[in-house]
């Protein structure tokens, strides 16, 4: 379980393909702080650190996350946010995000706000009754509030702080994000097709 608050950027330096997994070798601040089995969200993917090294730590994708996520475009040199997982003993400053992506999304549109910027990200149709107006959603692991909702697009704000610290400032038109939808509206919404 994660909170959606980014703790470090971290660097792709390699990619290997296993048939159909991908493993990634990812130098970052913490890679040193990790160890082997703990659960790291790259992204917004929760991925089991494989080996710890020197500044580096390394993960596998099986073909199903990378069908759904858009770890199939990393390659060496792309950026992507870390966070460890949330200890049950502090605070949750974002909110429950389980690491498991639903789908990804484009970004269509990106606008300088005067001291912060939106994005505006499309999405399957299919979602739309996951996402609910100022409801949180997570956005490449980052935990963001939607605005401007329609039955395929969102709009998400972004202040300095977490464009300086996230990956977000290298977001452009046409890029492909990881989208994870609030876990309780997905129960709530089995629910009520049970029904």
């Amino acid at each position: 379980m994660f909170t959606g608050i980014i703790e470090a950027l971290g660097t792709v330096e390699s990619v290997e393909s296993r048939g159909t997994n991908r493993t990634y070798r990812i130098n970052s601040p913490i890679s040193h702080e990790l160890k082997t089995d703990q659960s790291v969200s790259h992204n917004g993917v929760c991925l089991t650190v494989e080996t710890v090294g020197t500044g580096w730590h390394s993960v596998t994708a099986i073909d199903e996350t990378l069908r759904k996520t858009n770890l199939n475009s990393w390659a060496p040199g792309t950026v992507v946010n870390l966070e460890r997982c949330l200890q049950m003993n502090g605070r949750l400053d974002g909110h429950m995000v389980q690491g498991h992506v639903d789908t990804t999304g484009t970004c269509v549109a990106i606008s300088e706000k005067d001291g912060s910027r939106e994005f505006v990200i499309r999405f399957p149709e299919a979602f739309a009754a996951l996402i609910i107006e100022k409801g949180s959603i997570s956005l490449n692991g980052i935990s963001l509030t939607v605005f401007n909702v329609s039955r395929c697009e969102f709009t998400v704000a972004i202040i300095p702080y977490t464009l300086e610290h996230t990956n977000m400032k290298n977001l452009r038109t046409g890029d492909t994000v990881n989208l994870e939808f609030d876990v309780v509206g997905k129960y709530i919404q089995r629910s009520l097709s049970l029904k």
